[in-house]
């Protein structure tokens, strides 16, 4: 199964993609890290988005898409932006969306530490929070 990680952080959906096949962990090669939008407030860039997501999930195959959650209040909580970013991946006809609490993750990680070192994976460092909630959702999966 191919699992999508992301990371919403400001106007960026920061993208990891992940698959397991008999504990083997594959990371494809994929055309952008993140999707960006310039004015959430425009409802024409927001469909754009959304398309350009939706777009993205068909053209790797992508079966699930997991969201690290963010705290609706307090010194740590998630801009507006990003909620609507969320609910657009959320809304995407088809796709199967997951919001990971970081509590979740970090638990996950504590349990099945990551066999290999970040820096080994090819992925770009503003990738690594993309990146541990897809390794953490899959290590969930395996144990379930």
């Amino acid at each position: 199964m191919k699992v999508c990680g992301v990371e919403l952080k400001g106007n960026d959906a920061i993208i990891c993609v992940m698959s397991k096949s008999m504990g083997l962990y594959d990371i494809p090669h994929v055309r952008v890290p993140r999707i960006t939008i310039e004015d959430a407030g425009d409802a024409e860039q927001m469909r754009k988005f959304q398309f350009t997501f939706s777009k993205f999930l068909e053209d790797y195959k992508i079966e699930k898409v997991v969201i690290k959650g963010r705290a609706m209040k307090g010194k740590f909580a998630g801009g507006p932006i990003g909620f609507k970013l969320e609910a657009a991946i959320q809304l995407i006809a088809d796709v199967d969306v997951e919001i990971l609490s970081a509590n979740m993750i970090k638990t996950t990680i504590a349990k099945s530490p990551v066999p290999i070192d970040f820096r080994d994976t090819g992925l770009k460092k503003f990738q690594e929070t993309a990146f541990q909630a897809v390794f953490s959702y899959l290590e969930s999966q395996s144990r379930a």
